[in-house]
């Protein structure tokens, strides 16, 4: 994959380094918004210089605290092309070896942020990681009821979720709203998207960063219309409804945010702007170590 952009980008949160990892992108369409008619978000997307169809970028976040090297969200393997998938590329150029990864927060079970849980034999990519998710979410994709009642296209979204996580389900741990996945670093129930679909929020040395998962697909158009739901999501009301609590909640509380579908490197502040949002990137700025240094 020809690129000018490595796809790894550091910095710091109190004591948590964090480093987005691009794990590629995917040609989309405004026949996935439901809730703003198609005219009106190509008129969005051009307003705002970005391509029309859509593209939507897809990243994980690495964590690096007391030695130690979480990530949230594993992206998508080898599950979606060629132009997905290079996630755990990144690792490699950071130097750190699947092994040395001891956790793996799960936003949702959609095939983007688990498949990569698994490596090309269908094993563990991360042979000793804990994985840590919400309750609600295996609840959700791991009954046998629920996927025997999906309709029929929708039941492989059953089938990858419990593919990706059968390797980890002696060292899975599941959480509610608020508790720790690791120390400091706290779940964020924000469904709709899916049931358990939950951020994961780090407080460090006085500073925080919410990591939201897909709060946002396609900022181009959902930080305007808040209320533009995907075909994605399981419940699209309830979903607004969480867009719409994480947004309050950013822009109140000048709240870091970084989110897996956001523009690379997918991280930033909320701003109110007229009757919807407006996204600011993190102004960046060089790091110590150098841009492709590996986290110490």
């Amino acid at each position: 994959m020809t690129e000018a952009n490595p796809g790894i980008h550091h910095f710091q949160v109190g004591d948590v380094q964090v480093t987005a990892l691009n794990d590629g992108q995917f040609e989309a369409s405004t026949s996935l918004v439901v809730g703003v008619p198609a005219a009106e978000c190509d008129a969005l997307l051009q307003a705002s210089f970005r391509a029309v169809p859509p593209r939507i970028t897809v990243s994980c976040f690495l964590l690096t605290v007391g030695g130690r090297h979480i990530l949230v969200d594993a992206g998508a393997g080898g599950a979606m092309g060629a132009l997905l998938g290079h996630a755990a590329e990144r690792l490699s150029m950071l130097g750190i070896a699947p092994a040395a990864i001891a956790a793996v927060l799960v936003t949702h079970a959609h095939v983007d942020h688990v498949h990569g849980l698994l490596d090309a034999d269908g094993k563990a990519a991360f042979p000793n990681a804990e994985v840590v998710i919400n309750g609600a979410e295996t609840a959700f994709w791991l009954s046998e009821e629920n996927a025997a009642r999906a309709p029929e296209g929708a039941r492989g979204s059953f089938d990858i979720a419990r593919r990706s996580l059968a390797p980890y389900r002696d060292r899975m741990r599941t959480v509610a709203d608020g508790a720790e996945g690791v120390a400091g670093i706290r779940a964020v129930h924000l469904p709709g998207h899916t049931p358990g679909h939950s951020g994961w929020l780090i407080a460090s040395g006085g500073a925080s960063l919410l990591i939201w998962g897909d709060v946002v697909h396609l900022p181009g158009i959902q930080f305007a219309r808040p209320d533009a739901g995907l075909v994605f999501d399981t419940d699209v009301e309830q979903g607004r409804r969480s867009r719409a609590h994480a947004f309050d909640m950013a822009a109140s509380d000048r709240l870091l945010v970084a989110g897996m579908h956001l523009d690379f490197p997918a991280v930033g502040h909320v701003l109110r702007h007229g009757s919807g949002f407006a996204f600011e990137p993190l102004v960046w700025a060089p790091t110590a170590t150098g841009p492709y240094a590996a986290p110490k």
